[in-house]
């Protein structure tokens, strides 16, 4: 295999620890979000930083619409750069759909998955009432996608506000904002709609890794109900509560994110 890994993913590796730390961003970002948190953890550990292809930096040519309208492409993508770097026993770190990534990856390689820590991650955005809440019904899926589709910088400000509420700092809602915005939409658009209407439920029981998973007080794209129904599903798991409101404490509350993360490595 004649992978050019470096290009595919954009990768970058930087720290000197013995242990490895695997991010993997959520959708429509980079690991450019990873930036407010990689310093704390680069004197101890390796990290091994990512786009998915598609995404951010990533080689475009290298997207498949095949290949990537699950996610399972991403995870074979992932399982391919890893056996290339010959990691094994790494901490994966995954932040919204980026955390299913890394739970569908302890599942198929767990040999490759030390510990799994989730961050704003649900294994099914939409409900399943009455006994699954996961936050969207089909009809507030499909306005959004369709927005998407028709203004996407409308959609990409609206999206924002709400990951991110503006009392969680304007400077980071806008942030998040130009991430959506550097996008590819067609790509943006086909990643969202898999995203949000897969249902991932089963494959909890399959995971036999440790697992943490950090969620925020509130989070108006994962409920609470949702991270606690897969800390409930999940046989070695442990929930932790931030007080950061929003989707992406990493950027709006690095430090209080940074201090989770220590205190839950193993």
């Amino acid at each position: 295999m004649n992978i050019d890994f470096k290009k595919r993913h954009s990768l970058n590796i930087i720290g000197s620890g013995e242990k490895t730390i695997l991010f993997i961003h959520g959708f429509a970002s980079s690991q450019q979000a990873w930036q407010w948190i990689t310093p704390a953890f680069e004197s101890t550990y390796k990290l091994v930083l990512l786009d998915l292809v598609g995404s951010g930096q990533s080689d475009r040519q290298a997207y498949d619409e095949n290949r990537h309208q699950t996610l399972m492409g991403h995870v074979d993508d992932i399982i391919e750069l890893c056996d290339a770097l010959e990691l094994e026993k790494v901490i994966v770190f995954g932040h919204s759909v980026g955390g299913m990534i890394g739970l569908l990856l302890a599942v198929k390689r767990p040999d490759l998955v030390d510990q799994l820590v989730m961050m704003g991650t649900s294994p099914r955005y939409l409900n399943d009432l009455p006994g699954y809440y996961g936050g969207f019904d089909r009809e507030s899926v499909d306005q959004i996608l369709e927005m998407m589709e028709l203004n996407y910088a409308g959609w990409a400000s609206y999206l924002s506000s709400v990951a991110l509420p503006e009392s969680e700092g304007e400077k980071e809602r806008k942030y998040v904002e130009a991430s959506f915005l550097s996008s590819d939409p067609k790509i943006a658009c086909q990643f969202l709609q898999m995203t949000l209407l897969v249902d991932y439920r089963d494959a909890l029981k399959a995971v036999e890794t440790n697992t943490v998973i950090l969620q925020c007080s509130d989070d108006s794209f994962v409920p609470l109900e949702a991270a606690t129904y897969m800390s409930e599903k999940l046989k070695n798991s442990s929930l932790v509560m931030l007080s950061s409101k929003g989707h992406y404490p990493h950027v709006s509350n690095p430090v209080e994110t940074i201090e989770a993360i220590k205190r839950n490595l193993k």
